[in-house]
């Protein structure tokens, strides 16, 4: 045999040895024994280690050091130490999971996007907060910078893919880490990044948090204005300590519906009356503009099951006398869901709480009469329910879309003791993350019910003697 055939022999015996290494690698791919892609959503339970991912301790005690400290004051660190959170988890999810198989996947699924390293590990339901595990890391740095892209074509129910590792994924390419290595990934600047946690469908298929849907449909996703430029504003700065200085460093202070800050204005108002002057007796119509200026999705967002926006007009006569003025009907279908009322609601607790007969709560826990914008969640048997994860249908919209005007009109009909003089009648908008009445049936702690003040406008009229 000559040298060349012995090569080309040697080549053959190498090829078939390669081609039948690739056999066996892609039939133990196909068997699951190995697998070249990270998994997605509900498949991606218990994938990965906690040890996988480093401590937010870590990133921010000598490099991040200005983004871990905004990270430690926003929702994000507390996804899943929040009180709300916890006691929902608790008390009511993880009871009617063990309960109800339709919505089992809830006990594991509620932490893909609350305590994602501890979904990712496998470890659910994971240790009470007061256990100190990493659940309580929450949406922690290493989550976020591990992401490298979704699965599917909408971004909900967690569907982000993590590979963690000693690559970060970031906005930007240049620059240089002692600790790890920079990966430009355009996605983490996406709207659809925020969505595959800001959109969630119920077990029964129903969009029970589409605030990245509300934003696509609306009309700044045309513009280009995406999530990060109002919850992670840009300023000049560093990235790290020892970092290149940049014009545009998005800075991680995450602020949304938990900050009164952010809410206060957010809707503005103008209420004015049909005639001016009125005598005892006569009816005079408000009319009051609601114009959302401010959110690029609709408002409220997110837990829509939770929260209440809801309009309160009053008018004071110059003897301080006051007066609640009720909103006048309009008569859509659904109506009734958007109008406060002494009325219970928010029986399917009882299957968690294991009462049967549970006959509710309160629905709305303020004044009757009010405006409310909300959206009403129902479960299977019809009733208004504030477990997303028991919703099978929904109600009427009624909330304010971006930059949308909505009018509300509220008849007065002045009584006979009224006093003559400057008629004062201020519109008051009012918003809870929580309804009062729930949170005080659970023991959720009173910040989460508080009343945050949106905004007011006041007009006057005067009243004949």
């Amino acid at each position: 045999m000559t040298g060349q055939s012995q090569i080309r022999q040697a080549k053959g015996t190498i090829s078939k040895q390669i081609w039948g290494l690739m056999s066996v690698l892609i039939v133990l791919t196909g068997a699951g024994v190995i697998s070249a892609q990270p998994k997605a959503g509900d498949a991606a339970l218990g994938t990965q280690k906690y040890d996988s991912y480093e401590t937010p301790d870590y990133c921010g005690t000598s490099c991040h050091v200005g983004f871990y400290q905004q990270w430690r004051q926003a929702m994000m660190s507390q996804s899943y130490t929040h009180h709300w959170d916890e006691i929902e988890y608790f008390k009511l999810a993880v009871p009617h999971a063990e309960k109800d198989p339709v919505v089992a996947g809830v006990k594991a699924g509620c932490n893909g996007c609350h305590a994602p390293l501890a979904f990712l590990a496998g470890d659910v339901p994971p240790a009470r907060p007061e256990a100190g595990s990493r659940a309580n890391e929450g949406v922690q740095c290493e989550v976020c910078h591990s992401i490298t892209g979704f699965e599917g074509d909408t971004p909900f129910n967690f569907n982000w893919i993590s590979v963690p590792g000693e690559d970060k994924q970031g906005p930007r390419a240049q620059g240089e880490s002692p600790a790890h290595k920079m990966v430009k990934n355009d996605f983490l600047a996406t709207a659809e990044f925020c969505g595959t946690c800001h959109n969630e469908k119920s077990p029964y298929g129903v969009w029970v948090k589409s605030t990245h849907l509300e934003w696509k449909e609306g009309p700044y996703a045309a513009q280009g204005v995406t999530c990060q430029q109002c919850h992670m504003t840009f300023a000049p700065g560093e990235s790290a300590e020892m970092g290149t200085k940049y014009p545009d460093v998005r800075q991680h202070l995450f602020h949304g519906a938990h900050d009164p800050g952010k809410v206060r204005g957010t809707i503005e108002l103008r209420i004015h009356p049909d005639i001016r002057e009125a005598e005892p007796g006569e009816a005079v119509k408000f009319t009051v503009a609601l114009f959302n200026q401010k959110t690029g999705h609709k408002f409220p967002s997110g837990s829509v099951e939770d929260r209440i926006v809801w309009l309160h007009v009053e008018a004071t006569d110059v003897a301080g006398k006051k007066y609640h003025l009720k909103v006048d009907p309009k008569g859509f279908a659904g109506e009734e869901y958007t109008i406060s009322a002494d009325v219970l609601a928010y029986q399917d607790m009882g299957i968690a709480l294991n009462e049967p007969d549970f006959k509710g709560v309160q629905r709305d826990g303020i004044p009757v009469g009010n405006r409310i914008f909300r959206m009403a969640y129902f479960d299977p048997q019809g009733r208004m329910t504030i477990q997303q994860w028991n919703t099978k249908s929904q109600g009427v919209d009624y909330r304010l879309g971006p930059r949308e005007t909505k009018l509300e009109t509220f008849t007065f009909n002045l009584p006979d003791d009224v006093a003559p003089g400057e008629l004062k009648v201020t519109a008051t908008l009012n918003y809870q993350l929580l309804v009062k009445p729930v949170a005080d049936f659970l023991g959720v702690p009173e910040e989460e019910s508080r009343v945050m003040f949106v905004n007011d406008h006041s007009t006057t009229i005067t009243v004949l003697p």
